[in-house]
């Protein structure tokens, strides 16, 4: 029935449109005879990408800040920031937007041979049903989408809604492969290039495949080559640099760069670039993509007036504070902000009110939100959207070094045909270039000249990604790597794992379930901070109108989940 309210729909708006311009009857077109030939195709498959960018957004952020990629506030408690309402949006954007859509297109398209615009939207869709399930275990699909046919359709187990979605993905595959069909007038990911998406399809049968701890799929999608290998073979949204009519700025630079304060950034994240590595010989080891990643408004966080901080065990970041029970999960954790470093966020699961910090709160930086690269001037980013790269930034959904450190991962805990320490590097160096490609954004100021404390600065030099500083970076993790246990390597893959999907808070929260990893993991402020959501609970807009639905638990693990991991 929804998919007959779609259809219907099109060509109520395409009738209206003819009839406008042509009142002779010889020269009108039915307005019920929708045709792939007219406009309402490519209509409809840019709604399919708008919405898939909007289902991805509401779905990657909660996770990512369970995991720590985001800070997770508003509450001391899990229970108290991820609750049934949680994903309204995201269950919205999918069931009532972007799956009926995709239904409706495929109708159009299948039966007249627009191979390209099915094919990729039978991609995206089983990628949303894999992340459904990922996120929520077992999720409504064989008798979903029915309309009033269906009122409260049951869910699925979650290992047939995997294996529906790859089913899907063999069947875009098959489609797309050697086809003629004309491209969509509009793709933000490919440009219409089917080669590509078949790459994008089999890497996510790949990603399916770690989780479900399937080596010889691995093994079989790794030697049949055609999977994501290279940057110019990325699955990324791309956002624009308008600010108005419409927006179309990617949400980390409208999130910090207008007028707002802006979300907290992560001080446990931040500080995988810039504290928590050490070399073989005991010293830190810094990130250079710190300064790509995030933008610092201030040299020193920790000289500021106490009114500024929400630390909550202090009125002052002093390290000293921090809470007795963290030194059960690790040696050392930043506390309050990321110590001499000049980046301020807050602690996991810190519920504190919110002081007046905004000038000192560390920004979304140049990659991949299309912000400010930190080249040390320290501003304040609440500039009405005038400054940076202008939101020009993308949604890393599957790109190139994170399919080289899920295939690392793969190679360390599944014993697939793939070499893990190669991976790594290759994985690292990825990640450096696809960093370092923003600057095209911003080439003015890392370009530049400048003068600091009386010294010429060269920025690219001082604050940039250089070949010598990727070298230097790569042989002494490489060297840690060499030296470890396999608890340290595994922990070393997915730590930098972490750092390559900055942008996708789903990888680090698949990573984290999968793995246990990393090590040390920042744990709530307070003692008792409760259970940790190994599923996140069913929306109320579902529980509350379907009768066939019981509400899940924190404790209920998605299917392809090690029940024997000890999460926090």
């Amino acid at each position: 029935m929804k998919l007959i309210n779609k259809l219907f729909l099109i060509a109520l708006v395409l009738g209206f449109t003819l009839s406008c311009e042509n009142t002779r009857l010889d020269l009108l077109e039915n307005p019920n005879a929708v045709t792939p030939e007219n406009a309402s195709l490519n209509d409809l498959y840019n709604s399919i990408q708008l919405g898939f960018r909007n289902t991805y957004n509401s779905a990657q952020g909660t996770p990512g800040a369970i995991a720590r990629m985001y800070h997770l506030g508003g509450a001391f408690v899990y229970r108290g920031t991820v609750d049934q309402t949680t994903f309204n949006g995201l269950w919205n954007n999918a069931y009532a937007g972007l799956l009926p859509d995709v239904d409706a297109l495929i109708a159009l398209a299948d039966p007249n041979g627009f191979d390209i615009h099915a094919g990729s939207a039978k991609i995206l869709k089983a990628y949303t049903l894999m992340v459904l399930v990922d996120l929520m275990g077992e999720v409504p699909n064989t008798e979903a989408l029915q309309g009033t046919d269906v009122i409260s359709p049951p869910s699925d187990p979650g290992e047939n809604v995997y294996a529906d979605a790859i089913a899907l993905i063999d069947e875009a595959v098959a489609q797309l492969s050697g086809t003629n069909a004309a491209a969509p007038a509009y793709d933000s990911f490919f440009d219409g290039d089917a080669d590509s998406w078949i790459k994008f399809g089999n890497t996510l049968k790949l990603r399916a495949a770690l989780n479900t701890g399937d080596a010889g799929a691995i093994n079989s999608l790794v030697s049949g080559g055609n999977i994501i290998t290279a940057a110019d073979e990325d699955a990324a949204f791309n956002y624009g640099n308008t600010r108005t009519n419409p927006n179309s700025r990617h949400p980390f630079y409208n999130n910090h760069y207008e007028v707002g304060d802006g979300a907290y950034l992560s001080n446990y994240y931040m500080w995988l670039f810039i504290g928590e590595q050490e070399d073989v010989d005991g010293t830190d080891i810094v990130d250079p993509r710190a300064n790509y990643y995030f933008y610092r408004k201030i040299e020193d966080a920790a000289a500021q007036d106490q009114t500024t901080y929400g630390c909550n065990e202090s009125l002052l970041p002093d390290q000293s504070a921090a809470p007795d029970h963290w030194e059960n999960f690790a040696d050392e954790l930043p506390y309050c902000i990321v110590p001499n470093t000049g980046y301020s966020g807050r602690d996991h699961l810190n519920g504190q009110g919110i002081p007046p910090d905004g000038p000192i709160r560390t920004s979304y930086g140049l990659y991949p939100g299309g912000g400010q690269f930190d080249d040390a001037s320290f501003e304040d980013t609440r500039q009405g959207g005038s400054t940076g790269g202008l939101g020009q930034g993308i949604l890393p959904v599957m790109i190139s070094p994170m399919v080289d450190l899920l295939r690392a991962e793969a190679a360390l805990t599944l014993g697939t045909n793939d070499d893990a320490r190669a991976l790594l590097e290759s994985g690292i160096r990825a990640s450096f270039a696809k960093a370092e490609s923003f600057e095209s954004l911003v080439s003015s100021t890392v370009n530049a000249i400048v003068i600091v404390r009386g010294e010429e600065v060269n920025i690219k030099e001082r604050y940039g990604i250089t070949a010598d500083k990727v070298d230097s970076y790569v042989d002494k993790v490489l060297a840690v790597y060499d030296a470890g246990d396999a608890d340290t390597k595994l922990d070393l893959v997915v730590k930098e794992l972490y750092k390559a999907s900055w942008g996708n808070g789903l990888e680090a929260y698949n990573a984290y379930r999968r793995t246990g990893k990393p090590n040390g993991i920042q744990p709530g402020l307070e003692v008792d901070f409760g259970d940790f959501p190994h599923t996140i609970l069913y929306p109320d807009v579902h529980v509350n109108r379907n009768a066939n639905v019981d509400q899940r638990d924190f404790a209920d693990r998605v299917f392809w989940a090690d029940g024997a991991l000890d999460l926090y």
